[in-house]
């Protein structure tokens, strides 16, 4: 198997002027996109980055952010995507965990990478011109085009990505060349995805199933990538006309702003083929209206994990619409169960935790065996997902076992925020649980308890967490009262929720 920059590679040669991307103005053939993929791995090498670095890649959708990532990639070096919207102290964890010998960023986030660079101490790269730093358009500029000829192997360490966990510290996921390609591979094959598809990409290619499911995946197919830098639903319905689109995915959250687009049924889409959907559950609701809106479409339900590629289970077609709650059946080269405290099978309409196993399934975490030992058995991945399983042997997730939030398609996990929130010095104690939202799935709620004399807002309680965590993660609902707890000491969440679940 080839590894992800010998695909780039093959795709310049094989179709040189080929559409490959296009991002506000600019349109590039895939023989550009190499050549600016080479001048970039010329300047990152003489930056000092070698086989085996790690190099961290902080940048909303844009060219340079895909270029940067192949010519990391082509060094034999291994990328670390970083969410955007992270806060210094975050950002300070992850390349300190990770080791990063450098990390590359967009203009726009200098005030943070710069300060996060402070506190460790490593070097960095405005990806473009900054009026206060050395960028790597222009060092790539003074260089060659040629290829270097650097050995690189499909066992070799590509990427790490942050995903959060439940004791509050985000755990890297290490995938290597074979499995971000054979995750390229299931969606391609699982999809229908083809050879002259043009993908709109939308949702960041930070996140997991942006960049290995749809960026890598229409890159194996040499297909021409669409890149928005940020979602803005009326900007999304023009691009999928415009540029005649025939494959897009998006969090369920995008789906819902577009359909209160009218031009969504009124402009020509017929290029549209598949309409892919994941991240958070998308009420089986909005499956019927764009159904309705778009009956040539074709849609996917995507829910997978970092930890396998990402990769899991799916559902499409008339399957998905004559069944729009269940999750599906295990994706191309992967197996799924759900499974008793036994690790047996469940029987038809049991609950049991998903596991999963195959070719995409992680490394492992980035120097953490303890997490890896706890996550993996015996070769099976431990989702945390609470399932069931049909007749038909369909899939269907009921509950989250690992106490997560999903807000507008994005993870938060509940310790995330408590330790942020339990900081202030108003509060004494608290719990953070998702409540149910129309639009952005669940938002964010704290319940606290103040200390005596103590009093708090909402407002005073963003401002303070905006310094500790990212924006999406900072509570949008507080509730003043007395935490519940059991005898062990541990929050009885399922109360808060039982109180405090109701939309507002």
């Amino acid at each position: 198997m080839p590894t992800i920059g010998q695909i780039l590679e093959r795709n310049a040669h094989r179709a040189p002027q080929r559409e490959a991307l296009v991002y506000a103005e600019r349109r590039y053939s895939y023989a550009a996109v190499d050549a600016a993929v080479n001048r970039a791995s010329r300047a990152l090498a003489q930056s000092g980055v070698a086989r085996g670095d790690r190099v961290a890649l902080m940048s909303p959708n844009s060219d340079s952010f895909i270029i940067a990532y192949y010519a990391v990639l082509k060094l034999g070096a291994i990328v670390v995507p970083i969410n955007v919207r992270l806060a210094v102290p975050e950002l300070e964890f992850q390349l300190a965990d990770s080791g990063a010998r450098l990390i590359l960023y967009d203009p726009e986030l200098a005030p943070v990478a710069l300060g996060a660079m402070a506190l460790i101490g490593i070097p960095g790269l405005s990806l473009t011109p900054h009026p206060d730093a050395e960028d790597l358009e222009t060092a790539a500029q003074r260089q060659s085009s040629e290829p270097l000829q650097v050995p690189v192997e499909e066992g070799d360490d590509a990427q790490i990505l942050y995903t959060s966990g439940t004791t509050g510290r985000p755990k890297g996921v290490l995938l290597d060349h074979h499995r971000v390609i054979w995750t390229a591979v299931n969606i391609v094959v699982g999809t229908g995805l083809r050879e002259g598809d043009r993908l709109l990409h939308v949702a960041p290619l930070y996140h997991s199933a942006e960049l290995d499911l749809f960026l890598m995946g229409g890159t194996y197919l040499a297909a021409t990538h669409v890149v928005l830098r940020e979602f803005d639903p009326s900007a999304v319905v023009s691009a999928l006309a415009a540029e005649r689109i025939t494959a897009f995915f998006g969090v369920p959250t995008m789906y819902q702003f577009m359909l209160r687009d009218p031009r969504l049924q009124q402009m020509d889409l017929s290029d549209w083929r598949v309409g892919m959907f994941g991240a958070a559950p998308m009420p089986p609701s909005v499956v019927a209206d764009l159904a309705r809106a778009l009956p040539h479409l074709v849609l996917y339900n995507l829910a997978g994990l970092t930890e396998m590629g990402p990769g899991g289970v799916f559902l499409g077609g008339e399957e998905l619409r004559s069944h729009p709650a269940a999750a599906g059946r295990s994706i191309l080269n992967t197996e799924a169960r759900v499974v008793d405290l036994d690790f047996r099978d469940v029987t038809v309409g049991e609950v049991g935790e998903l596991v999963l196993r195959g070719e995409t399934l992680m490394k492992g975490y980035w120097h953490n065996p303890k997490a890896t030992a706890e996550t993996i058995r015996d070769g099976w991945l431990l989702t945390g997902d609470m399932a069931t399983v049909d007749e038909d042997g369909r899939i269907s997730l009921v509950d989250r076992k690992k106490d997560m939030i999903i807000t507008g398609g994005m993870n938060v996990y509940s310790v995330e925020v408590e330790n942020a929130v339990v900081t202030h010095p108003a509060v004494a104690d608290c719990a953070v649980i998702g409540v149910p939202h129309a639009e952005y799935g669940e938002t964010v709620t704290a319940i606290v308890s103040l200390r005596p004399g103590a009093g708090l807002t909402l407002t005073q309680l963003r401002e303070h967490c905006r310094t500790l965590i990212a924006d999406y993660k900072i509570p949008r609902r507080l509730e003043v009262a007395s935490i519940p707890r059991n005898a062990s000491g541990k929050i009885l969440k399922y109360q808060l929720r039982r109180t405090y679940g109701s939309a507002r």
